[in-house]
């Protein structure tokens, strides 16, 4: 643990429970986990107060012994925050907020403020502050100590301390608020899709957990200039961009949010509209950090999230990334389709071309047609459109031999088939 802070960076003591069902290998994970979270956040973990316990105390998370203790970390450590990693009930956080001197936070905050420093777009930003809003109104009581925090820092990103601090009602005016202008952009995007659809375009969407390189990916695939930085949530915007694959068919890939452990549920709501994205797939690109030791974990929450949202059913290809950061053997978790690459190498990226087509072939219908010489149209559609394995022309008749796999539900499969009932 790096314990020299830079200049005006908050210093923080991290607190978590481990009940005593849970591995002690998930937990220490999971605590390594709120320490990246910190550091992205701009803060510095220069302690760690942990307890095992059947289950967190239901009036100060930890127990009196340890809330002691904690006072005693904080004060020998001069820290400016207290972290917890888990969700504080109102209770929980007024107790403890009524006992130390020191700001405290939980996991959900400081994921939320993560997210408000984040997002880019007007849709994030909305999405961000609804989400905080929700957590906030049931704690506004326990709120005291964050709120009053002259020059704020982590945990008091986004709405801000006048925004908190005005009566439930107003919050609640400002919530519905929100949510009108999110389902006026969520129209605009669902027009925006519908006429992606019609285009006929094979849409495939990247998901995975935070930091498992899917911006990288993308930009690597299709020369996209998408934010990429080595830390959390890079990317909360969904971003979607047109790839060519190796037998010249065109697909559209959309990177979505990160997904992580213990997600806050406001946030999940909040961003649903986003997350939506994923439903509307012709194929999932799950991209997992194969590097991560902790890796079989994130891909079980990703797995998850996707059956909350009800995309488990699409089909779905994993990608195990950093293959060059992997220490040693590696084995792959997924029972389907899956490739082991590094996205920074040319020869994996053609590999991985490769398999998303053999994937899309397994969903695509084969089709074999015969063009006249002067159909050079109906070639190019076919090049762009279907996934082409064999072209040839046949000098006696003057003819084009086509024989490829296309997609059932397009056009253009509709028309080839009516072509050959002709």
């Amino acid at each position: 643990m790096d314990t020299q802070p830079k200049v005006n960076q908050e210093t923080v003591v991290l607190v978590g429970v481990k009940k005593k069902s849970a591995n002690e290998e998930d937990f220490i994970y999971s605590m390594e986990e709120l320490e990246s979270l910190t550091k992205t956040a701009g803060g510095l973990a220069v302690a760690t107060v942990s307890q095992s316990l059947e289950h967190p105390h239901s009036a100060t998370y930890i127990g009196k012994g340890k809330v002691e203790e904690l006072q005693l970390m904080v004060e020998e450590k001069d820290a400016d925050l207290v972290i917890f990693n888990d969700e504080l009930s109102s209770s929980q956080l007024r107790n403890l907020t009524n006992q130390m001197d020191t700001p405290i936070i939980d996991r959900t905050q400081l994921i939320l403020d993560i997210f408000a420093g984040r997002a880019q777009s007007k849709e994030g930003k909305l999405q961000v502050e609804l989400a905080q809003l929700s957590y906030s109104l049931p704690r506004l009581r326990g709120q005291g100590h964050v709120l009053s925090r002259l020059g704020g820092g982590i945990g008091t990103r986004g709405p801000g301390e006048t925004q908190l601090e005005i009566d439930q009602r107003h919050i609640r005016d400002r919530m519905d608020e929100i949510r009108r202008q999110l389902s006026q952009i969520v129209a605009h995007r669902d027009r925006y899709r519908e006429r992606r659809k019609k285009n006929q375009a094979f849409q495939m969407s990247l998901v995975g957990y935070t930091n498992a390189g899917k911006s990288t990916l993308l930009n690597r695939l299709s020369d996209a200039d998408v934010y990429i930085e080595d830390k959390l949530f890079a990317t909360l915007d969904p971003t979607t961009k047109k790839l060519k694959l190796p037998s010249g068919i065109e697909v559209l890939m959309t990177d979505t949010v990160g997904f992580i452990q213990q997600l806050p549920t406001t946030l999940i709501a909040a961003f649903r509209s986003t997350l939506e994205e994923v439903k509307e797939a012709d194929l999932i690109i799950h991209v997992v950090d194969a590097s991560n030791p902790d890796f079989i974990n994130h891909e079980s929450t990703v797995t998850k999230l996707l059956e909350d949202l009800e995309a488990h059913q699409i089909p779905m290809l994993t990608v195990y990334n950093k293959r060059d950061q992997i220490k040693d053997d590696f084995f792959a978790n997924s029972q389907g389709a899956s490739v082991l690459i590094s996205a920074h190498e040319d020869q994996d990226l053609d590999k991985l071309k490769m398999k998303i087509e053999s994937v899309m072939e397994e969903q695509f219908l084969p089709y074999i047609v015969y063009l006249e010489s002067d159909e050079g149209k109906w070639l190019h559609r076919l090049q762009k459109e279907t996934i082409q394995l064999e072209r040839s022309f046949e000098e006696s008749t003057e003819r084009y031999m086509v024989r490829g796999y296309a997609p059932p539900k397009s056009a253009i499969y509709h028309e080839l088939k009516k072509r050959q009932e002709e």
